[in-house]
């Protein structure tokens, strides 16, 4: 049997629903699907959550609406470097339907400047995936960017910072000193990042439906719990 890596299996994800959907998304907010944002502390592990949450989803969702994929910033990259795929996103939505999209981007990212181009495009590329739903999107503040859409979860990841130099140690094969300066400078860039772009704190919990503390909570069973509760939501409409 074959083996498909998250990506192909994410890319696959895309490209088939720009074929199945050549008029744009459902208008009907009812039948959106749900989608979640996942912000995390460097170290918490923002995609294994996603990971786990995109398969207790799949599995205890009610039958037929499809897989859930992870989105992260690698391939978020990957979709805008394909010579076909940003284009397709871009057609793939009606003028109509989503005619806010330059409206939230100018309010997003403020003044038209040139340089920001880049930024511009990845915000638009992740105002396009939230529309198809049955995402997780983790980082590139996606939670501010798909913070209008009343289909959307937003979800915090926090950690003490001890255990999170631990998991950056362990993963990334560095001692503990390195692990350290590695967490601090990620987090700080993080924190520079959102602030540059969207003017707010990325710390700030007024942005999430839920923040989880993974020191306390183990991350399959967050992944449970977000899970309840965007099923929850979504039987209610939103």
């Amino acid at each position: 049997m074959s083996f498909v890596s998250s990506e192909e299996k994410t890319l696959a994800f895309v490209a088939a629903q720009l074929g199945a959907s050549p008029k744009g998304p459902p208008r009907s907010r009812e039948m959106r699907r749900p989608l979640v944002t996942v912000s995390r502390e460097t170290g918490a592990g923002g995609n294994t959550f996603g990971e786990a949450l995109c398969g207790w989803l799949e599995e205890n969702q009610p039958k037929g609406r499809g897989p859930w994929v992870l989105v992260d910033r690698e391939l978020v990259d990957k979709i805008l470097e394909d010579d076909a795929l940003p284009d397709r996103l871009a057609s793939w939505s009606p003028e109509d339907h989503l005619a806010g999209v330059s409206f939230v981007i100018e309010e997003l990212l403020g003044l038209h400047r040139a340089t920001w181009k880049p930024m511009q495009e990845t915000t638009e590329t992740i105002l396009r995936l939230g529309e198809m739903g049955n995402v997780v999107l983790v980082g590139r503040g996606a939670n501010v960017i798909l913070g209008h859409l009343p289909q959307a979860f937003h979800v915090r990841l926090v950690a003490s910072l001890e255990s999170r130099v631990e998991n950056v140690a362990a993963a990334r094969e560095l001692s503990k000193k390195a692990a350290r300066a590695w967490v601090e400078a990620e987090d700080k860039a993080r924190r520079r990042f959102i602030r540059r772009y969207f003017q707010v704190d990325v710390a700030d919990p007024l942005l999430y439906n839920l923040v989880v503390n993974v020191d306390r909570v183990p991350i399959e069973e967050a992944a449970r719990v977000v899970g309840e509760a965007v099923l929850a939501r979504a039987e209610r409409g939103g």
